[in-house]
């Protein structure tokens, strides 16, 4: 009984005594608890059997400091976040939302986050081990492995991961097999799209993964033809001014045409073949680096 009530007189006492331990300590407010308690452990031995509110201080703290620096802070720096966000976690492994929305605020590019993509991952990866079931979590894990670490084999892998995931989307393989195509992996993003497609039943997820693999044959085409072009422009010091030149030359013996039966566009000013944007297979290059909003 005294637990309960001395737990409910903690609750109603914490927003008074951070509103205390600010005016006493101002800016360095933070350093000072990052100085003299660096770990959950230390935490847990001055508060035993609170763990989880502790998590929550800390997890403000964590907030405060984030935004305090962020929007405040002169210099900007965020050298005591990721060991806030750590002790968070620490006190409350299963704390899903401390990972999330701190790999965000450690991944965000300088200055308006950390900087440090490496140590967001990292965070994720604890996360995932500690929440296996989260779908949600190892989802993020691999959009921030493709988008802050440019990985794609590895941020598809995650995301195959998350499929397997009770109650997970379907679009999870789609994205995996999206991430490797634009990769460069194309041999494994057709093997997961020819799995998809000879396994779906008739409707517009069979006809997205026929797609996709129509997209991944027009970009070896498209592979192929450059080569073709760049060897032409090597023996005549010039790019050639058509497809058609190709083919007076006998390099080629129709007007190379996609899958979907669109011809394959041609930039004379670059040399360079690609598919057309006329054609259904023609997609938006995904971002390699880009600011990671979907929370």
């Amino acid at each position: 009984m005294w637990r309960k009530v001395l737990f409910l007189a903690l609750v109603a006492a914490v927003p008074i005594l951070l509103r205390k331990v600010d005016q006493n300590l101002g800016e360095f407010r933070a350093q000072e608890e990052a100085l003299y308690l660096t770990s959950g452990q230390q935490v847990r031995r001055f508060f035993p059997g609170f763990e989880g509110l502790m998590a929550d201080v800390y997890w403000i703290r964590s907030i405060q400091y984030f935004g305090g620096r962020r929007v405040f802070a002169a210099g900007k720096r965020f050298d005591l976040l990721e060991p806030l966000i750590n002790i968070t976690t620490e006190l409350d492994p299963k704390f899903e939302i401390a990972y999330r929305y701190g790999a965000v605020f450690l991944s965000e590019p300088f200055p308006m986050g950390s900087g440090r993509p490496e140590a967001g991952v990292a965070l994720l990866e604890r996360g995932v081990r500690e929440l296996p079931r989260s779908w949600y979590l190892q989802q993020n894990l691999g959009f921030f492995i493709y988008f802050f670490l440019k990985d794609p084999p590895r941020a598809a892998k995650a995301l195959l991961e998350a499929r397997k995931q009770p109650g997970s989307p379907i679009w999870l393989e789609n994205m995996a097999a999206t991430f490797l195509g634009e990769g460069g992996e194309r041999a494994i993003a057709r093997q997961i799209w020819r799995q998809m497609h000879d396994t779906l039943e008739d409707g517009i997820f069979k006809k997205n993964a026929l797609n996709n693999i129509q997209r991944l044959d027009a970009l070896d085409a498209v592979d192929d033809l450059n080569r073709v072009v760049q060897a032409l422009t090597s023996r005549t010091g010039r790019h050639p001014r058509s497809l058609e030149e190709l083919r007076a030359a006998g390099l080629l013996r129709a007007t190379p045409v996609d899958p979907a039966g669109v011809p394959l566009h041609y930039d004379p000013a670059l040399g360079v073949v690609e598919i057309s944007r006329d054609s259904p297979l023609w997609r938006q290059p995904l971002p390699t680096a880009r600011r990671y909003e979907s929370f």
